[in-house]
């Protein structure tokens, strides 16, 4: 079940969060930090933020650096969106590189092999260079003028 307020108040924190990195902190720990994705619980209580960095040891430091700046940015989070409550907000390390990454050397993998196969097979057809046939007896007699419904009732 898909809740759509919540969907939108996912996206509104991920673009508040996302822009408080530009602007407001000034945390050198925050300064390669990309903002990929929010989720919002059903009841709008719990927000989880989710981020990258380039690298293990800056990840480390980002989150960090984001649990630092937590308070900071759920006050900035309550005073833009305008909720009776605001979401406590959790940060995690998004690990979509990582899969995407693993996924491209799948798939190059397989492009390999695929290209491995090919120049095993050589460039002949299986049926012969033309596969349709082409002499007059293998050709089905057509009936000129005659329609699909009186062939039927011919029959």
């Amino acid at each position: 079940m898909v809740n759509p307020r919540a969907d939108r108040v996912a996206k509104r924190i991920q673009q508040i969060v996302a822009g408080m990195l530009g602007g407001k902190l000034k945390d050198p720990r925050l300064e390669l930090v990309t903002i990929t994705d929010a989720r919002v619980t059903g009841d709008l209580q719990q927000a989880t933020v989710y981020f990258t960095a380039h690298g293990e040891e800056r990840q480390v430091a980002a989150e960090r650096g984001l649990n630092a700046a937590k308070g900071v940015i759920r006050s900035e989070v309550g005073k833009q969106l305008g909720l009776r409550l605001t979401p406590t907000i959790e940060f995690e390390v998004d690990n979509l590189p990582e899969a995407a990454r693993s996924f491209e050397d799948v798939l190059d993998a397989a492009r390999r092999r695929d290209a491995e196969l090919a120049a095993q097979r050589g460039s002949e057809y299986a049926g012969g260079e033309d596969p349709y046939r082409t002499s007059s007896s293998q050709e089905p007699a057509e009936h000129e003028g005659s329609s699909d419904t009186e062939s039927a009732e011919e029959r």
